[in-house]
């Protein structure tokens, strides 16, 4: 019997079966073969302007710091928008009848050289998200404030922007033949999340659920990206929505009782804070111990996937900290290779 490649025992996990190990997503670590590849249509890459400034395609300008350790984030202060009533003069999407969507696929897939027989290709759609964008678009002071004071003019650009890239899929997905399509939002912080589940449901679940039709209209897997403590909108992303995947799933929420109620119907990828866990002074016998107790606690079934990423601002001279990236990615490998047939 032919041994299952990454690409399948992933997708056997977010198929709600137990799969033959567990999935290791992460960053870092040994020389592997990551189960997922990444491919997102490059329109929606930051780009660097011919001035030297790095910009989205609806002209938010990022930047890197060293504390976010070379990730690109909005420039917070220079907002480019600053009365939501005024949306349709700022934000204006790209004429996609310009686009070669089968060249801009190629060139794509050429450039993130994903693995098909070992990889499965995820597609990312919708941008950093509906919630994101507004952040991006106006910072959160301005941007909370108008979700409160202009409730109407919110839905109205999200519905602009849920457009567009509905455009954007219908036209270009095909080409990169995904087996799973990423959605991506980050709409809590640790404690709590930045909007109530009724504003999440009038404001965002209707957008979500236009672009995971791609998905069911083509047999593919959902994957849902929300850092945070925003476990009170997963009982409507997995009935609603109909994700099959949550990451990073971090610990701020109780995983234990969403473990209890959806089993390996949802795959929870990470269920730890990997700031707190990994990057304090625990000693190399407490990180053992800390990885096998978050697989006895989520990975029995399946419905669980390794997700430990860090955050190195000073990688060249951070020895100590790159030699326990190594070390908890490694250790990770063992246990996952061993979980199910202990």
């Amino acid at each position: 019997m032919a041994q299952l490649t990454e690409k399948e025992n992933y997708l056997m996990c977010l198929n709600g079966e137990q799969p033959e190990w567990i999935p290791h997503i992460g960053m870092g670590g040994p020389k592997r073969i990551h189960p997922v590849a990444m491919a997102e249509p490059s329109l929606m890459w930051i780009q660097e302007r011919p001035d030297g400034d790095h910009k989205d395609i609806w002209g938010v300008e990022y930047v890197t710091s060293e504390e976010s350790a070379g990730a690109y984030l909005p420039k917070s202060w220079d907002f480019i928008l600053d009365d939501i009533t005024k949306w349709h003069d700022v934000i204006k999407a790209p004429n996609l009848d310009e686009i070669d969507f089968e060249q801009m696929a190629k060139h794509d897939l050429e450039h993130s050289k994903p693995d098909r027989v070992n990889q499965a290709v995820s597609y990312g759609a919708g941008g950093v998200g509906f919630f994101q964008h507004l952040m991006a678009f106006m910072g959160f002071t301005e941007g909370l404030c108008a979700l409160f004071e202009e409730p109407e003019e919110c839905k109205a650009l999200f519905e602009y922007l849920g457009d567009f890239y509905c455009d954007l899929c219908e036209r270009s997905i095909d080409y990169y033949q995904p087996d799973v399509l990423a959605l991506v939002d980050d709409t809590a912080a640790w404690g709590n999340p930045f909007v109530s589940l009724d504003m999440f449901r009038e404001f965002l679940l209707p957008q979500y659920k236009r672009l995971a039709q791609f998905a069911h209209d083509r047999d593919l897997k959902i994957t849902y990206h929300n850092c945070g403590k925003c476990e009170c909108f997963i009982d409507d992303m997995v009935n609603e929505v109909g994700i099959n995947e949550w990451n990073p799933a971090q610990n701020c929420n109780d995983l234990l009782a969403i473990k209890a109620k959806y089993g390996n119907k949802l795959t929870m990828a990470g269920c730890v804070n990997s700031s707190q866990t990994f990057i304090g002074e625990m000693t190399d016998d407490e990180i053992r111990e800390k990885i096998w107790d978050v697989a006895n606690k989520y990975a029995p079934g399946g419905g669980f996937n390794f997700m430990i990423s860090f955050i190195i601002p000073d990688r060249e001279h951070d020895t100590e900290m790159v030699r326990r990236e190594y070390f908890v990615n490694e250790y990770i490998e063992e246990v996952a290779h061993t979980f199910y047939k202990k």
